[in-house]
Parts: structure tokens; sequence; C-alpha cells
């Protein structure tokens, strides 16, 4: 075997090394994080305790005690279409066990196919609970934050949360995402996420790329190698967002809530991540929305962290063990490392998912290989891609994350 082989073989083992030293470090950034908790939710069904069953800074005196921090909040839901399970995520939305709320329901257009539901929510529960507001015009590029930007005159109170339309949130998410801005050093709050109803492969393959993305959050959190804002689930001061101009400048932005945490820590503020997560309904009608969804996320990380989007490449063993079987032609040391890369894989993912809540994901557990195959190939063309496609437009992406529509010759 001359060197350079060697030199070659060493080159396809680094990430095989690399990623097993991430994945046990990993595990154990999750498992610190689900254990500071002072208190669980009662009759959550779970006989074990895990993030889910918990959350950070809230009063020992339990979610229910009159002493806890409760001020009144403006719970915002973007809506667009009619999703699998709108109804269930808006009707957990009005019944919080929180004392004084506003749901405030945002569309883009008055022919969205979801009006009549909304139309039900609020005639059930009553005009001061729900609100509906109807975009006019059309959104620029972002439609999420067209949405909310436009709701935001209909907002009655101070304290906001943001709740994306597939998210389902249990009765005590108010109290308990709002417990960290009782600090006023505190700029927003944020929950973690795991995926919920995953039937065909695509969507059991989309469940463990949640998973997977949460724990990264976990580790960044607890290391401090990244900041986040995590914007399907967050709470934050209306003052905070009126310094950085409202949600008006974010309009332009793939990703708007990277942007929007960037903005209000510039205004010298902290943020939470707090010991809780909520449940995002999977709905993927083709193996192409789920393919989409995966450039979608990479596109994510590569404009929000560029630096981590490239070293993930370092700590995705299984491509590269995979590799070295091949150069080697499948002999047994090769087969050992690849066999050893799947099997860590498979532990170290099925030991952090008890800790974050996540049940539906060990039934899901042997898809982690297709699953890590398939986000190296999203990383590859990511890596490339230099335009997105949003609501049917196609938009250039800008270095510094924005987005801008790309208008064709039509000459000729």
């Amino acid at each position: 075997m001359n060197l350079a082989s060697l030199a070659l073989q060493g080159l396809l083992l680094i990430p095989v090394v690399v990623g097993a030293a991430y994945a046990l470090i990993r595990l154990g950034a999750v498992a610190w994080f689900a254990l500071r908790r002072p208190w669980r939710e009662p009759g959550d069904g779970s006989g074990s305790h895990s993030v889910a069953d918990s959350a950070q800074n809230v009063s020992s005196e339990g979610p229910s005690s009159p002493n806890s921090y409760a001020p009144p909040v403006t719970l915002l839901k973007p809506v667009y279409g009619l999703e699998k399970n709108l109804e269930e995520c808006l009707r957990s939305a009005c019944l919080q066990d929180y004392p004084e709320y506003q749901v405030l329901i945002s569309l883009q257009r008055p022919d969205d196919p979801a009006l009549p539901l909304l139309r039900k929510l609020e005639t059930e529960f009553g005009s001061e609970r729900v609100t509906i507001t109807i975009a006019k015009g059309e959104p620029r590029a972002n439609g999420k934050v067209f949405n909310v930007s436009n709701a935001m005159p209909e907002a009655r109170h101070e304290l906001l949360v943001l709740s994306d339309s597939d998210v389902r949130l249990r009765p005590n998410f108010l109290r308990v995402i709002v417990a960290p801005l009782r600090d006023s050093a505190i700029g927003y709050a944020c929950t973690i996420y795991r995926g919920r109803n995953a039937h065909s492969w695509h969507e059991r393959v989309e469940l463990l790329s949640l998973h997977d993305l949460m724990a990264n959050v976990i580790f960044a959190h607890s290391t401090g190698a990244s900041d986040f804002c995590l914007g399907s689930s967050m709470a934050f001061r209306r003052s905070s967002l009126d310094a950085i101009g409202g949600f008006e400048p974010l309009e332009n932005y793939l990703v708007e809530d990277f942007e929007m945490g960037r903005r209000i820590q510039e205004l010298g503020l902290g943020i939470a991540l707090v010991a809780y997560s909520v449940d995002t309904m999977i709905d993927l009608d083709s193996v192409r929305d789920w393919w989409r969804h995966q450039l979608y996320l990479e596109l994510n990380n590569r404009m929000a962290r560029p630096i981590g989007f490239f070293a993930t490449i370092v700590i995705q063993p299984l491509p590269f063990a995979l590799l070295l079987c091949l150069y080697r032609l499948f002999d047994p040391l090769s087969l050992g490392i690849l066999v050893g890369s799947i099997l860590l894989r498979l532990v170290t993912t099925g030991l952090s998912m008890p800790l974050m809540g996540e049940r539906e994901g060990l039934r899901n557990l042997l898809f982690m290989p297709l699953r890590d195959l398939a986000a190296s190939a999203s990383w590859l063309l990511a890596l490339r891609m230099s335009t997105v496609t949003w609501r049917g437009v196609e938009f250039r992406l800008g270095r510094d994350g924005r987005m801008v529509p790309l208008v064709r010759d039509r000459s000729g």
C-alpha cells in the first residue's frame, strides 16, 4: 500500500472519528440540558422525565400557581392554506391554561381555504380570544413575515408569542415560554420542537431530521458554539420588536428568525432556550415535497451559520465509512468501521430521544442511515445552490441571506 493510498484512507477516517466523538459529546449535552427542569408537567402520560416534561426558569410553585409569571399575551399564528392538522394545532392554541391571552390568526389572502375553519374557531371561542386578520397585497418574499407584520396592528398586548401553524401546543405552553421574560435582560425565549404524525417513509426520515436539528441546537446552546432563534415557537416583547424596526425589515430574509434573533441580541439582550418541546405536525404529501424541505433546511443552515454549515460535513461518519468500504472492497476492517459507525449513531440517537421527549422517533430509528445519506446529498446540493423557490416564485439568495426576486428576460 503506497503513501497516497494511506493518506486517502486517513482522510476518509477523519470524519468517521470526529463524527463518533461529536455523537458522544452531543448526547452528553442533551442529557445535561434535559436535567435542568425544576418541575414536571402533570399528566403528560410518560413515566420517564424528559425535556418535554419540563421548563427552565419556571416558578417552583407550578404552572397553575397564582404567583406564577403570567402577564397578558398575544399569541401570533400565521396561516397559509388548509393544512392537514390545522384545526388540531389552532384549537390547542385556544385551549391554553393561561389567565389572559389573545390568539391572533393571520392570513395572506381573503380566498384562503382555511378561512371557514378560522371563522368556526372565532365563533366557538369568541372574539375576545380569537382575532382573525387578512392581509392586503402580496408578500415581497417571506410570506410568514408578511403575515404577522400585517397582523400586528391588532395585537393587544406587549408580550408576544409566535407559533407556526403546524405546531401543536400543550395547555401549559404559554406559561412555560414566557417565564424567562420575567428577567428584563432576556430579549427572547424559544423552545425546541419534535416531529409528530409521520406515516410514509419520507415523513419518518423528516421526523429524524427534525430530531437531529434540535439535538444540534441543544449542543450549540450548551457549548456556546453558535447563537440561534427558533421562530416556530418563541416569545419576545413588542418593545424589542419595535426597537429593531418591526417585522417589515425581515420580509426579504430566507431565515427570518435567525435575523430577528441577531437584531434583538444587538440590543444587548440575552436569549433563553427553554427545556420544553412543542409538536410539529409533519405533512409531506410526496417524496418531492420532502426533498425540497431537506434542501430548504440545508439552505437555512448555510445562510444563518455558514461556518457551521461547512463544518457539518466532518461530523457525518456514515458516508465516509461507506466510501472507505468501497475503496477497500468491503474487507473486514472497513466493514467493521461501517457497522460500528451505524451502531454508534443508532445508540446515541436512541438514548437522546427519550431525554428530548421524542417517543415516536424511537419507532423509526432504523431509518437513520437513510436519513444520514440523504443529508449528505442535500448538503452537497445546498453548497452550490444560489436560488430558492418560494410559493412558486424564484429568488436569488444574497450572501446576507436576503431573497431577491429573479426577473427573467421575456424578450424574443
